[in-house]
C-alpha cells in the first residue's frame, strides 16, 4: 500500500538532550496508526515535527512528498486535534465559528469562505451531532461536545491526514467506545489516514490497525495483535513507577 508519510533516520534533541533517535516510520495511506509509549518518550514531539512546529536534528519527514511546513501551509493535507486546545472559554465564540476556524489554513485570514466550504462546515457540525448547538457559545457546551467541535474544526479544510494527540484523556469507558466508533465513521466517510498518539494502550489497540511503540527509539511497529507483552511492560515501567506501582517482573524501561 502507498505511504502518505515517510519518516526516515529521524533524530531530535533539545540542546544536548536526545528526545528521538533513529526513527524510521512509514505510515500507509488509509491506515490508523497508534503511537504509544511512556510520558516523556517523544510522542507529542514526533507530532510537532510532523506539523513543522519543530525541525529535525537529523533525518527527514515527508508528507505527501512535501516537508511538514509545506504540508501544513497547504491547508488541506493535515488536520490536527491538540491535547490542549488554545481557545479561551471567556472568548464569546460560537460552536459554528470554532468549526469555521479550521478553514483559515486553506483560505487565509483575509479571504472570504466559499459557499462550498461553508456548506461543508454545516455538514460536519451535523455529522458530529452538534447541529442543535451550533449557535451556542463554545464555552457553554460540555467537554465531550467541545472535543467533537474541535474534531470538526480539524476536518473543515478536508485534510487527508488527521493527527490526534491524547484524544481520550478524561473520557470514561463508555465515552471512549463512542469516540472510537465516531473516529472510525469519520475515517471511512472522508477516506482519512489517522495517527493517534496516546498513553492509553486499550484505546489505541481498539482503534489502530498498526501500533508504534515509542520511547526515544522505536521499539515496535506492527499489528496490535502481535504486540509482545514484554515490550508493553518495558515501555510503561517508568509510568507505573511514577504512580507507585511496581511493573510486572520488576521490568524497567530502557
Amino acid at each position: 500500500m502507498a505511504t502518505i508519510v515517510e519518516i526516515e533516520d529521524l533524530d531530535f534533541a533539545y540542546g544536548q538532550q536526545l528526545v528521538l533517535k533513529h526513527i524510521h516510520l512509514p505510515i500507509e495511506r488509509g491506515s490508523t496508526l497508534g503511537i504509544i509509549g511512556p510520558n516523556g518518550g517523544g510522542k507529542t514531539t514526533l507530532l510537532e515535527l510532523m506539523l513543522g512546529l519543530l525541525q529535525p536534528t537529523r533525518g527527514t519527514i515527508r508528507i505527501e512528498g512535501l516537508s511538514p511546513i509545506q504540508a501544513t501551509a497547504a491547508g488541506n493535507i493535515i488536520g490536527y486535534l491538540p491535547q490542549h486546545h488554545a481557545l479561551r472559554t471567556q472568548v464569546p465564540i460560537s460552536v459554528r465559528q470554532v468549526v469555521r476556524l479550521g478553514l483559515l489554513g486553506k483560505t487565509g485570514m483575509l479571504r472570504r469562505y466559499s459557499k462550498q466550504d461553508l456548506s461543508f462546515v454545516e455538514t460536519l457540525i451535523d455529522l458530529v451531532g452538534l447541529a442543535d448547538l451550533a449557535d451556542r457559545p463554545f464555552a457553554s457546551i460540555s467537554g465531550g461536545q467541545r472535543q467533537r467541535a474541535l474534531i470538526a474544526r480539524a476536518l473543515a479544510a478536508r485534510p487527508r491526514l488527521l493527527l490526534l494527540d491524547e484524544p481520550t484523556t478524561g473520557i470514561d469507558a463508555s465515552g471512549q467506545l463512542r469516540f472510537i466508533e465516531f473516529i472510525d465513521q469519520l475515517k471511512r466517510q472522508f477516506s482519512l489516514t489517522v495517527v493517534i498518539v496516546s498513553h492509553d494502550l486499550r484505546a489505541v489497540t481498539a482503534m489502530a490497525d498498526r501500533v508504534a511503540c515509542l520511547n526515544v527509539t522505536l521499539h515496535y511497529h506492527d499489528a496490535p495483535r502481535r504486540l509482545p507483552p514484554d515490550v508493553v511492560s518495558a515501555m510503561f515501567a517508568c509510568d507505573l513507577e511514577a504512580l507507585g506501582a511496581a511493573p510486572p517482573g520488576g521490568a524497567r524501561a530502557q
